[in-house]
């Protein structure tokens, strides 16, 4: 056991295991187990999602109703992520629903309301069923309210009087931004005063309720913690920020190799490890493996891959003026995602016209995307902006080197190239624009043509780095003990 272990309730919208839609559940799983692994007593809570597999056989932990108004009944039931104990807030009322967040592209209507519920219900909770944290771990818009009230709210409850709290920014484009009338189930919002959370006299951001109240603030990796503090980086909460700057501190996400970590990966034709002869063969024997699987023709040439979320963020919109150019190169290109349908039919209709070179399939596929990161030589994530990023982690550890926009987790990650050939593990890019894309894809391109043996020492080096979680939750740990002082 740790000496003097702490108390940690981790409040999230998702989690992985049980529900996920994006990065912010693979954290929400990995960090509670290093930090359990640690020897402190890390408990997480999320919504009860009817989508949640497990939920209906999970026990009950406690059956209540809020103390404060409106005493809305609830559940909670125990279920857990390997050895770490989660509570699943039951309300047939919020969460029994298709989704989690919106239908049809729609966001549902009372998602204010939903989750200033959830955050209400997760402190509520905490008394009865006799949990005392010494941290609560906040994450993202969904749970901003979480340090708001336990600073208004419970600022004289004694059970909470040692109770510190963090919040992480995982994307700070996303702030929960609702009018006062939307938030019927807080007292505190029906006085439509709430200066730590307003930004005009009738809307809150829940973001800004979150980092303007808790004892300190996280961002997912050293160099967004910077940009949060830029008009560009925080999408308008710079002030903010800037404001928190003394209790803002980034750490990078670890990776949980579980799941991602080509000698034990069955998606693959051919598992491999980071040994020379091995990397050759299973790389070759995967690249086959995912030019049959995507009907390009089975050549021996560079293949690029990208598997995102297609949206402006993930760079899509520098990567299209350019792509014919490329695709004129003695490369191929496969692309998987989903998202906005303008952007897909571009790329369906490029590829339509250079099927001998470039596949595109409109998908979310866990099963395509480890085949990608093995079967590529590089790795597209030309992103606008990246808190952290995971595909560029997964990417070293399959031998496939990244070809990145340096912002974010993305730049503390990536060594490029031309800047530090020993240490390298892939391409970075500065400037937001198309041609510098190109032009960093086409040096990928001769590296890979005139370079072979180096090209192979980097792949097998990048194959050696580790971004442990261990690591990180030794830093969060940190950063907890800073909080509590």
């Amino acid at each position: 056991m740790a000496i003097n272990p702490l108390s940690i309730l981790f409040v999230a919208s998702e989690v992985e295991g049980l529900i996920k839609s994006g990065g912010l559940a693979d954290v929400a799983k990995a960090l509670p187990q290093a930090l359990d692994a640690l020897g402190q007593d890390v408990r997480v809570t999320l919504p009860g999602y009817r989508k949640i597999k497990a939920l209906e056989e999970a026990p009950i932990a406690l059956e209540t109703h809020l103390d404060h108004w409106p005493h809305t009944p609830y559940k909670v039931r125990q279920l857990a992520i390997g050895e770490v104990t989660v509570y699943a807030i039951e309300c047939d009322h919020y969460f029994a629903r298709n989704e989690m967040y919106s239908e049809y592209n729609q966001a549902y209507a009372d998602n204010g309301e939903r989750f200033s519920f959830f955050s209400a219900a997760c402190l509520d909770m905490l008394p009865k069923l006799q949990f005392q944290p010494d941290i609560i771990h906040a994450n993202d818009w969904h749970t901003g309210f979480v340090p708001y009230l336990l600073k208004h709210r419970y600022a004289e409850f004694p059970f909470f009087a040692h109770t510190k709290s963090i919040i992480s920014i995982h994307n700070a484009v996303f702030k929960g931004v609702f009018s006062f009338d939307e938030l019927p189930t807080l007292p505190e919002m029906q006085g439509r005063y709430a200066p730590d959370a307003a930004v005009s006299a009738t809307h809150v951001t829940m973001l800004k309720a979150g980092v303007m109240t808790a004892d300190k603030v996280n961002a997912v990796s050293p160099t967004y913690a910077e940009e949060l503090k830029t008009e560009l980086g925080s999408h308008g909460m710079a002030k903010e920020f800037r404001a928190r700057a003394h209790d803002l501190v980034g750490i990078l996400n670890g990776c949980d190799y579980s799941d991602w970590n080509p000698s034990t990966d069955d998606f693959l034709p051919e598992k491999y490890h980071a040994e020379m002869s091995s990397m050759l063969a299973g790389k070759a024997a995967c690249k086959q493996g995912l030019q049959q699987r995507v009907g390009l023709p089975e050549r021996d040439v560079a293949v690029y891959g990208m598997v995102c979320r297609l949206t402006s963020q993930k760079g899509v919109h520098y990567l299209l003026p350019i792509l014919e150019r490329f695709l004129k190169l003695d490369a191929q290109l496969v692309i998987v995602g989903t998202g906005d349908p303008i952007l897909a039919t571009q790329l369906a209709e490029i590829a339509a016209c250079h099927s001998d070179k470039f596949a595109f399939v409109e998908a979310y596929s866990n099963e395509l995307a480890h085949l990608v990161e093995a079967g590529s030589d590089f790795f597209l994530m030309p992103s606008e902006f990246e808190p952290c990023g995971l595909n560029q982690i997964y990417s070293m550890a399959y031998g496939t080197l990244p070809i990145v926009r340096a912002v974010g987790g993305l730049k503390d990650s990536v060594v490029d190239y031309d800047i530090a050939p020993e240490s390298a593990t892939g391409f970075a890019f500065i400037n937001p624009e198309p041609i510098e894309l190109l032009s960093v894809m086409q040096r990928s391109l001769l590296f890979y043509l005139q370079q072979k043996d180096e090209m192979e020492r980097m792949q097998l080096y990048a194959m050696q780095q580790k971004f442990c979680w261990k690591e990180a939750a030794k830093e969060y740990l940190a950063l907890y003990r800073s909080a509590l002082n």
